[in-house]
């Protein structure tokens, strides 16, 4: 699953779908209420000329109700308004009903006793109309404010993601010049190559925010065949990737970044270079890896690197936009020199197609 925020309306059915299901019901139910007049064809005559011009007029209410809504009236002016309305729609129905129910002469009492029963049942379904319009706007507005959030959130997290490009780039060309000024061309030749390869790889997968770990290995790897080239024996690596993580997510170009910091500042000093270590094991619901080097024992100069550079800044920022509350991120500086990064992430894996 893409870190991408994925958003649903959760919309309710559409006006005649609600209006049908509940008069429906509304139906059902004066027919109920009607079972021991079954046998008066007047009585059923009447019930239902009531509800089906009590119906109409809902029907015609939808339009005032509608405009009403849209002008964002508070709750009290609507249902002030929808009062008025909804007495002189009563009216109408109620006079209706009695003469295509009744026929004349007109029983004022009865005309009066429907009149308001209609107006009231109006009345209520105005207030539905109007809680169902105003709850579909509150949550319209709140998916729009979620998507301009998601949109900001990936926006940044591709800012954060592109300058790690020239950043690289710059490193990994300044080491193909130091091999050049050596002499070693064959060397340089090969790195160039590695690096053509490697960018390919970082263009290919700039647009996606997580990659499953193997992913990730494997781009952690070619890094690694180029400052391989460099270091030769130097270098030396050990990449222990629990089987159960391979298809676990992380952010793209997570690893790289820290395992670059590691071989600059913490084996490429040491004349007898050192080692970097690669470790993922997954703990419950939680990812854990892991990427130490052995190196330098001058911590505080290491600290000073580390610190100011952009790979464990930029890692820093990344984690805290797409996982805030539910990530952990330490360093932790050895007694023998070098120091070991330490990354918890909820354990999700990529989906399947």
């Amino acid at each position: 699953m893409s870190a991408e925020v994925k958003l649903r309306s959760a919309e309710l059915p559409g006006f005649w779908t609600l209006q049908a299901a509940g008069w429906g019901c509304m139906a059902l139910s004066a027919l109920i209420a009607d079972l021991p007049s079954l046998a008066n064809v007047h009585v059923l005559r009447y019930s239902g000329s009531f509800l089906v011009w009590t119906f109409a007029a809902s029907c015609c209410l939808r339009f005032p109700c509608r405009s009403l809504a849209g002008r964002g009236l508070s709750w009290i002016a609507l249902e002030g308004r929808a009062f008025f309305l909804c007495a002189f729609a009563g009216l109408i129905s109620g006079y209706l009903a009695e003469v295509t129910g009744r026929g004349y002469p007109l029983d004022w009492y009865e005309w009066v006793a429907r009149s308001v029963q209609s107006a009231f049942i109006l009345f209520v379904w105005c207030s539905l109309y109007f809680s169902i319009k105003t709850w579909r706007q509150v949550t319209r507005e709140r998916e729009r404010l979620l998507r301009a959030e998601g949109e900001a959130r990936d926006a940044r997290l591709s800012a954060l993601r592109y300058q790690l490009n020239p950043h690289f780039l710059f490193n990994a060309l300044n080491a193909v010049s130091t091999l050049v000024l050596e002499g070693d061309s064959a060397a340089a030749t090969r790195m160039l190559a590695q690096i053509g390869d490697f960018l390919r790889t970082m263009l290919d997968t700039e647009t996606k925010l997580e990659v499953p770990l193997s992913d990730e290995v494997a781009f952690v790897e070619q890094y690694l065949a180029i400052e391989q080239t460099r270091l030769g024996s130097r270098l030396r690596t050990n990449v222990s990737i629990s089987a159960d993580t391979l298809d676990a997510l992380v952010p793209s170009m997570l690893l790289q970044p820290l395992v670059e910091n590691a071989v600059r500042h913490g084996v490429a000093p040491c004349l007898e270079g050192g080692g970097i270590e690669i470790r993922s094991r997954r703990d419950g619901i939680q990812l854990k890896l892991a990427i130490r080097n052995s190196g330098a024992a001058d911590q505080g100069m290491l600290q000073r690197r580390l610190t100011t550079g952009i790979g464990l800044s930029n890692t820093t920022e990344r984690l805290k936009t797409l996982y805030p509350d539910s990530h952990g991120f330490s360093l932790e500086w050895l007694a023998l020199g070098g120091c070991e990064v330490r990354i918890e992430l909820p354990f999700r894996k990529a989906e399947t197609t």
